[in-house]
């Protein structure tokens, strides 16, 4: 949608200056009103050429978070020895212990409802974990 509107106000712009070359009367007058409706054109267009430029960004920030989370492995809850378990956010020693006491899991989200971990921070490593 961005990039159409500022399409249509650079043809807004080439008309104007089409419409201001065709009048009577100074040069300099038309190119005075020439810059004038050009510099608004421009004024116009730019809160739309930011937006498209910050929603780029966000596109590209997006893209390279998914593409870092989809390269790690996720780590098996039923087989992950305690020192990779505890390399898990908020998983220290007795944690670890817990889930590997708690085997097996048929889900991850077994953690909550076998009360190992709760609710919270399960979700803080919720994407880093699986069950095979």
């Amino acid at each position: 949608m961005g990039i159409m509107r500022i399409t249509r106000w650079i043809g807004i712009a080439a008309l104007t200056m089409a419409w201001c070359g065709g009048c009577s009367g100074d040069s300099a007058e038309r190119e005075a009103k020439i810059r004038e409706e050009a510099a608004k054109a421009a004024a116009q267009a730019k809160p739309v050429v930011e937006e498209a430029s910050r929603d780029v960004k966000a596109a590209v920030e997006g893209a390279k978070e998914g593409w870092q989370k989809g390269s790690k492995k996720k780590l098996d809850l039923n087989s992950a020895a305690e020192d990779d378990l505890t390399g898990l956010p908020g998983i220290g020693p007795r944690e670890a212990k817990r889930i590997i006491k708690a085997r097996p899991y048929h889900e991850p989200h077994d953690l909550v409802s076998k009360k190992i971990l709760s609710e919270s921070a399960y979700q803080k490593l919720k994407d880093d974990v699986s069950v095979q």
